[in-house]
């Protein structure tokens, strides 16, 4: 069946193409929502509220642009969501936002152990560096959709840097001590 035809089943809320298309997009949008969630559980029942939505909103998608695009912006909504009625932004004075690079010896940090330490960031910080860094969202981009202002979003990704900065500095030097 084609995508085109998938479409059109679950828009006449046909349940064998709601999990056809399930099936089709679940590992993708799961890896989406884990990136956002905090842990798999609640990464989970994300894609679930995520689904959910599709298939409510499924009819709005009108054919054009990325099928799969519009899926992902639907999950990262979902995920998004959750932390916009919790307070887990604060303000800041954007003049003492700097500016942290984050050097990465490939050989030494395992892409796992990277996306573990991200994993690990608070909310708020885990959120901002995501949209900024992964997904390439703009500071305004990520001001409006997390409801908070352009300077905290800048602040908390420079907070996300300096604490992934520092930890894998950490495992640097603890991997260089059990190697002498």
């Amino acid at each position: 069946m084609s995508l085109e035809l998938l479409i059109e089943n679950c828009k006449a809320q046909n349940t064998k193409a709601q999990g056809e298309l399930y099936k089709l997009f679940s590992s993708k949008l799961f890896a989406v929502s884990l990136k956002y969630s905090r842990n798999r559980a609640e990464a989970e029942d994300n894609l679930q509220d995520a689904f959910l939505t599709i298939f409510n909103k499924i009819e709005q998608y009108k054919n054009k642009g990325s099928f799969e695009g519009w899926l992902k912006r639907i999950t990262v909504n979902t995920v998004l969501q959750r932390y916009r009625t919790e307070k887990v932004f604060e303000l800041v004075n954007e003049s003492a936002i700097e500016d942290v690079e984050i050097e990465i010896d490939e050989d030494l940090v395992s892409i796992d152990y990277l996306l573990g330490i991200i994993q690990e960031l608070p909310d708020r910080y885990r959120l901002v560096f995501n949209l900024y860094v992964l997904d390439g969202y703009s500071h305004k981009e990520i001001a409006e959709m997390l409801n908070i202002n352009v300077g905290t979003s800048k602040s908390n990704l420079a907070r996300a840097r300096m604490i992934l900065k520092s930890t894998i500095e950490d495992y640097h030097n603890t991997e260089h001590l059990h190697s002498l």
